[in-house]
C-alpha cells in the first residue's frame, strides 16, 4: 500500500470517527434544548399558577372588605397566615388586573373601603 492510500485511508477514519462524534453532540444538544424549554416552561406554569391563587385571594379579601369588615377584621378571619402587608399587595394586585369579569373595574379609590381597611369617602363613622 502506498502512502497516498495511507493518508487516505487514516483521513476516511478520522472523518468518520468525527462524524460520529458530531452527530453524538447534535443529540445531545438537541436534548438539552428540550430540557431548556421544559424548565422554563414549568417556570412559567408555575408563575402563572401562583399569579391565578393570588388574584383569587385578592379578590376574596376585597370581598371582605366590601361587606365592612376592616382590615384587621379581615385578616383576622383568615389567620396568621395572611399579614397587612400582603394583603394589602393581593387586593391591589386584583384590583388591577385586566383578568377581571365585566362589571369589575379598577378600584379609583373613591368609596368603599380601601386596601389598607379604612373606608373611602364615607369618612369615619
Amino acid at each position: 500500500m502506498g502512502q497516498a492510500a495511507v493518508r487516505q485511508e487514516a483521513r476516511k477514519s478520522v472523518l468518520e470517527a468525527q462524524a460520529e462524534m458530531k452527530a453524538e453532540r447534535d443529540k445531545r444538544e438537541k436534548r438539552l434544548s428540550g430540557l431548556g424549554v421544559d424548565v422554563v416552561v414549568a417556570l412559567r406554569e408555575r408563575d402563572a399558577a401562583v399569579l391565578r391563587c393570588e388574584l383569587q385571594s385578592g379578590r376574596a379579601l376585597r370581598k371582605m372588605l366590601d361587606e365592612g369588615l376592616s382590615m384587621k377584621e379581615a385578616l383576622q378571619w383568615c389567620g396568621p397566615e395572611v399579614g397587612r402587608r400582603e394583603a394589602g399587595r393581593l387586593i391591589k394586585q386584583a384590583e388591577e388586573s385586566p383578568q377581571q369579569g365585566e362589571g369589575e373595574g379598577i378600584s379609583t379609590g373613591t368609596s368603599g373601603t380601601e386596601p389598607d381597611g379604612t373606608r373611602g369617602d364615607q369618612g369615619e363613622e
